[in-house]
């Protein structure tokens, strides 16, 4: 194998949040390990994570099990124990400010005011990372953000649920195959 890579799919732990918007990174790993038909296991530290062979490339795809708020020092422990250079770590989260199933892969910036992109900005020190924002709504704004994250997808977005995970799981196996411009080209226009 050629590249070692980490994708990191944020949410929090336990069954009470399975489903809520905010643990659509958990989903995206969730699919990705059903579609390599193997399993997540214990990993070091407080996470999950299974070993997936993408074209050549080791990835690493983990669930931090740290509440969403405490996962930097999950991902800074990872990063270092498998000696993973930042350039491959992808880090996948829900966002409030995209439409549901509006995909944005980015290269590096802020938190936008998401505590677990805070959490990791803290552990590794730096905002030179790659992200895939998954849309999960805008409604936020007609209720409040917490209660919203927290709440499971409307019956129509369940319908179209497994077209966006699709989408994702393709985004991230793009940026591991093809690498970040690349990837931010084909996904960051498209839309289910």
């Amino acid at each position: 194998m050629s590249d070692k890579y980490m994708i990191v799919g944020l949410g929090n732990p336990g069954a009470h949040y399975q489903k809520t918007r905010h643990n659509i990174g958990f989903m995206v790993v969730d699919r990705m390990v059903s579609q390599f038909d193997t399993d997540l296991k214990k990993g070091r530290g407080n996470c999950e994570i299974a070993h997936l062979d993408i074209t050549g490339n080791s990835a690493f795809v983990v669930k931090p099990l740290a509440f969403m708020n405490n996962s930097g020092v999950v991902v800074a422990r990872l990063l270092k124990y498998y000696n993973i250079d930042l350039s491959r770590l992808l880090v996948i989260y829900d966002e409030v400010e995209l439409p549901f199933g509006r995909l944005r892969i980015r290269k590096k910036g802020g938190s936008g005011g998401h505590n677990g992109i805070n959490s990791i900005i803290d552990y590794i020190k730096t905002k030179e990372f790659a992200r895939l924002r998954i849309g999960i709504g805008t409604e936020y704004a007609k209720k409040d953000m917490t209660k919203f994250v927290l709440s499971n997808f409307s019956r129509n977005e369940q319908q179209k649920l497994d077209q966006m995970l699709a989408k994702s799981v393709n985004a991230v196996l793009s940026f591991v195959r093809e690498g970040v411009d690349k990837t931010m080209t084909i996904y960051n226009k498209a839309s289910i």
